[in-house]
């Protein structure tokens, strides 16, 4: 008897929550793992082909790239982060949150509006040609825009605020004692941030690198506009343009591969480095206030990529839907728009929905398997949105014709493609791209929550799910709405996963900007393009509040 009560106790009966819990996960896991089986199980094998002719140019290129916007995000973000932190000059409290209005800017924007600025037609070249008297592009010479350079500065100029955000908020948190002693014993300006302030911020800016290099191998937009080859693009032309889905998910595989080993490098690197704050409170950092020169060099430092990541994209759209007002009543426009809110926010509200659930169950089975869980359904984030897309469509639409099948054999009526034909795929997508980020932030909101609160709850009769309707909502309130705004923003800017699995004839502002700028009309996909960035900027908003010191 004794042994058995044992056996029950080690294998205890799943509840509803663990259940839940752990069908929530698998989810969320299951596109990531249907690409690495699509992968290995190809219907047809061009994985030689591949790697004989498109693959090389495919993974050089991606790599240029990531190393060139990881290298110049991290100059431009830890620069910018040290003297808005360390330094006084004219503009620093506004630069100080404003170095974060690029993030309201997806890359793909950005790549529109340098491309319109900077090419034969743009305004930078007619100018010099009537100021210099030029008749054609023979008399002089300029860059070629689409380039790998360019693109380069692009997503730099998108992606540094990641990089910025973090080390900001590193070096606020060093001690500024620790810096009064440097200068005591004869550190100067460079010794300080080279010998005290980078080496501490390190981890910091680790972790924001790793972001910038996992955005910038997702991207799509870009890269596309630029006409240049990345394995995304691969992903693309190898699946529609190739008709070879299983090429597709080996290319999606190896961006997998990359995506994984970034992050293992990351924190590898980190592994064996330990950074504690003293016990004692620590003074803050007091700003030393530059004068003359110095001063304005520090202004224009900042402005630099404020004006290349926000100014210049908002600025070049904002021309274009003013000189030519009509664009704003477009046919299709006011349907992108809808198509956005409704995909967009159902989405957000089942992920938020879904994190909450999932992490609430984890928690109240106290079992081991919980730590594995909560950390892999973050693998969404990581995996690029046409990485999901190859992972989501092809098993879906195989689930979808057998549904038809069974639909039509038992009623006579055949219902069509009822999840690729419709939206649910895309919710879908948007649900696993970005479940890492509801999750992470309510697993904080959850572990700000006084233990002794829930238990008291239950103490006096609660359910598992009164306790979290009565105790924990109500007191992540502000966590779970701020969840639900950055999802819901994550999703208006989404484009590879929206590109590839929306149904036939459904635009999002997205997707319109993108079709529109494709076929060279500017100014036509200026108000998607236009409203994406006005949605953004809430989300950034709320982030620069957020994160104010």
């Amino acid at each position: 008897m004794t042994e058995q009560n044992t056996q029950v106790s080690r294998f205890p009966v799943p509840d509803l929550w663990s259940v839940g819990a752990l069908v929530i996960g698998a989810v969320v896991v299951a596109p990531v793992l249907a690409v690495i089986w699509l992968a290995f199980h190809p219907t047809e094998n061009i994985w030689p082909h591949l790697m004989a002719t498109v693959l090389p140019r495919y993974l050089a290129n991606t790599l240029i790239l990531a190393a060139g916007v990881g290298g110049l995000s991290v100059a431009v973000g830890t620069g910018a982060a040290w003297l808005v932190v360390m330094y006084r000059f004219p503009g620093s409290r506004l630069l100080d949150q404003a170095l974060l209005f690029p993030l309201a800017i997806p890359a793909y924007i950005g790549a529109y509006a340098l491309v319109d600025f900077l090419d034969y037609s743009g305004p930078l070249q007619v100018g010099m040609r009537l100021t210099m008297g030029w008749k054609s592009a023979k008399d002089y010479a300029f860059p070629e825009v689409h380039s790998l350079g360019f693109a380069t500065v692009v997503l730099a100029a998108a992606y540094y605020p990641y990089v910025y955000l973090l080390a900001r908020a590193a070096f606020r948190e060093q001690s500024g004692g620790t810096y009064e002693v440097a200068r005591a014993l004869g550190a100067g300006p460079a010794g300080l941030f080279l010998r005290v302030g980078l080496p501490l911020a390190r981890p910091a800016i680790a972790a924001g690198l790793a972001l910038v290099l996992m955005e910038t191998v997702a991207d799509f937009g870009t890269v596309q506009h630029f006409a240049v080859q990345t394995l995304t693009t691969g992903v693309f032309s190898t699946w529609l343009n190739g008709d070879n889905a299983g090429g597709a998910a080996q290319l999606a595989g190896v961006i997998l591969v990359l995506i994984l080993g970034l992050i293992f490098v990351e924190r590898a690197s980190r592994r064996n480095a330990r950074f504690h704050k003293p016990s004692r409170a620590v003074r803050p950092v007091v700003p030393v206030d530059l004068s003359g020169p110095s001063a304005w060099a520090a202004t224009f430092l900042c402005c630099v990529p404020f004006a290349m990541g926000f100014v210049l994209p908002v600025a070049v759209m904002l021309g274009h839907a003013v000189k030519k007002p009509q664009v704003w009543l477009a046919p299709g426009l006011a349907q992108a728009v809808v198509n956005t809110l409704v995909v967009g926010g159902l989405a957000a509200l089942l992920t938020v929905a879904a994190a909450t659930f999932l992490v609430h169950g984890m928690r109240l089975t106290g079992h081991r398997i919980a730590r594995f869980i909560l950390p892999v359904t973050a693998v969404g984030y990581a995996a690029p949105g046409a990485v999901l897309a190859v992972g989501i469509l092809i098993p879906l639409a195989a689930l979808d014709h057998k549904l038809a099948d069974a639909v039509l054999a038992v009623t006579g009526h055949d219902p069509g493609l009822m999840l690729t034909g419709t939206a649910a795929a895309l919710v879908l997508a948007y649900g696993v791209r970005f479940f890492g980020i509801a999750q992470g932030a309510v697993d904080a909101a959850f572990g700000r929550v006084s233990p002794s609160l829930p238990l008291a709850a239950r103490s006096l009769g609660q359910t598992a799910g009164g306790v979290l309707r009565r105790i924990y909502l109500p007191l992540m309130r502000g966590s779970v709405s701020t969840a639900l705004l950055i999802v819901f923003v994550d999703c208006v800017k989404e484009l590879p996963a929206t590109l590839m699995l929306r149904p036939f004839n459904f635009n999002t502002l997205a997707t319109r900007a993108y079709d529109l700028a494709s076929l060279e009309k500017i100014t036509d996909a200026a108000p998607a393009a236009l409203l994406v960035i006005a949605l953004s900027l809430v989300a950034v908003a709320v982030m620069a509040r957020s994160s104010r010191a």
